[in-house]
């Protein structure tokens, strides 16, 4: 079954992502850090593919006294989107913006 995303360069970047550990679960502050996109940016996008069954979530509690935080990884749906996304040939993935395994944008 071929899973279907419409992808702009930011959703790319945030797969791209995903997929250096695709079974750990990742907050969201990392994600900006990483991707570099700012958390107006991030967050549409998290809630948008946890909302499609491409990410899973749940909440960490921490210290006491700050709030939980809330934490987000790929489900089995989400990675064989994400790896099919890696198929698309590397000019493709550049012209995207996607990030380049262990580098920058």
């Amino acid at each position: 079954m071929t899973i279907r995303l419409r992808r702009s360069p930011q959703t790319s970047r945030v797969l791209e992502q995903f997929l250096e550990a695709p079974l750990e679960w990742r907050y969201g502050y990392d994600l900006s850090r990483e991707t570099g996109l700012k958390s107006g940016t991030l967050y549409p996008i998290l809630i948008r593919l946890s909302r499609r069954g491409f990410l899973e979530t749940s909440w960490k509690a921490t210290e006491p006294g700050t709030p939980p935080r809330h934490l987000y990884r790929l489900t089995a749906r989400g990675l064989e989107m994400a790896k099919a996304q890696r198929q698309i040939n590397p000019a493709r993935r550049q012209a995207l913006g996607a990030v380049p395994a262990g580098g920058e944008p």
